[in-house]
């Protein structure tokens, strides 16, 4: 029973790592087809390299680095932090493509409310400085290793909840979730869902329900999700479901007015 158990988290937690990477598509082909990131807040695309560089290195620790942990099982009776190959795998893999997506921006057309806002930009400031005085201090010394750890993950958790706020409000702003991928949202939640049964099969393997709460990462991320997906959804098909049709008729109204004026220039040159 207990080796079904244990496949049976192995299989879960691969399928939210695929859904949840999978998920980071839909978006990069919408600004690629649309030629355009108006749909997406620059306040979540700047915030979200940032938390995925600190859930990597949150993974990657707590997976690898025997120092930290050894600090974690000193804290919880010997029992050892509740991260996954694939945990790491998809914050790794989100880490690229959150990089990718703010690239975009680069590239394709902005629109005026298309701005980091100034409160982010000081936000931004302070957990690099954060990050900065953490580090040193674990490096010198002044606390442990799997203090900075966890500090990075606190971060990420602020992060994702910072991320998704202005992305809410800037839906609200254009009473539209046009360019903003829905399919994103459907595939996160159910990622988040079968994040949180993982780690509870985990915990319940090693008989330590701690297990759950020491992981804020992974259990800050799943709830995070399955409440910000639940708004997004709401703004989608309530909320604004008419802004959608109103957005494609005003693209088809401006690609028909575009041709007659390319007629209308053709018929007078010649």
């Amino acid at each position: 029973m207990v080796v079904f158990w244990a496949q049976l988290s192995t299989i879960l937690g691969w399928t939210y790592t695929i859904i949840w990477s999978l998920s980071f598509y839909p978006q990069i082909w919408i600004n690629y087809r649309r030629k355009s990131t108006t749909g997406i807040s620059m306040d979540f695309l700047c915030l979200n390299p940032i938390g995925f560089a600190c859930l990597t290195t949150y993974n990657l620790a707590l997976y690898t680095s025997s120092t930290v942990r050894e600090q974690y099982a000193a804290r919880h009776d010997g029992h050892y932090p509740q991260v996954q190959p694939n945990d790491l795998a998809f914050a790794v893999h989100a880490l690229l493509l959150s990089l990718v997506i703010l690239s975009q921006t680069l590239i394709y057309k902005r629109g005026p409310l298309h701005q980091l806002s100034r409160f982010h930009r000081a936000v931004i400031l302070l957990i690099l400085s954060t990050i900065s005085i953490t580090l040193l201090l674990a490096w010198s010394g002044w606390v442990y290793w799997l203090d900075f750890i966890l500090v990075l993950s606190y971060l990420k958790l602020y992060v994702t909840a910072a991320k998704m706020i202005p992305q809410a409000w800037y839906n609200y702003q254009r009473k539209s979730t046009v360019g903003w991928s829905i399919e994103n949202i459907f595939m996160d939640l159910s990622g988040g869902i079968l994040s949180l049964i993982q780690l509870v099969i985990d915990s319940a393997l090693d008989h330590d329900w701690r297990g759950i709460t020491g992981n804020p990462g992974k259990l800050g991320l799943s709830f995070l999700a399955l409440g910000f997906d639940t708004l997004f959804l709401v703004q989608h098909y309530v909320l604004y479901r008419g802004a959608v049709h109103e957005d494609e008729n005003v693209t088809a109204e401006s690609s028909e007015r575009d041709r007659l004026l390319a007629q209308s220039d053709a018929a007078t040159a010649a």
